[in-house]
């Protein structure tokens, strides 16, 4: 996970993108880019929308993960450990029955 956490971060500041970046902007961007991931499903089931619009579901997935990154590492957030520690709380939220 390192690895592509490290190219899209290195992506943002190869363009100088990092200043404008702030935290509000990006967790916005997260919902942007959710929503636009949902527009997929709007007025079909779900087999349907990804018959239909199985690409553009992956590229909306993958922006919403960018922005996450980058938010994660505004607020400077290991993501991997957040995601360990998180898994380990639903565990005992939602026992295996």
């Amino acid at each position: 996970m390192k690895n592509i956490q490290d190219k899209i971060l290195a992506f943002r500041d190869e363009r100088g993108w990092k200043p404008y970046h702030d935290e509000k902007d990006l967790a916005i961007s997260i919902s942007l880019e959710a929503n636009e991931l949902l527009e997929n499903f709007q007025w079909k089931s779900s087999e349907e929308a990804v018959a239909a619009t199985k690409q553009n579901m992956k590229e909306e997935i993958a922006d919403v993960f960018i922005y996450l990154v980058q938010l994660a590492d505004k607020l400077e957030i290991d993501l991997e450990k957040e995601v360990e520690a998180k898994l380990i709380k639903n565990a005992e939220k939602y026992p295996v029955r």
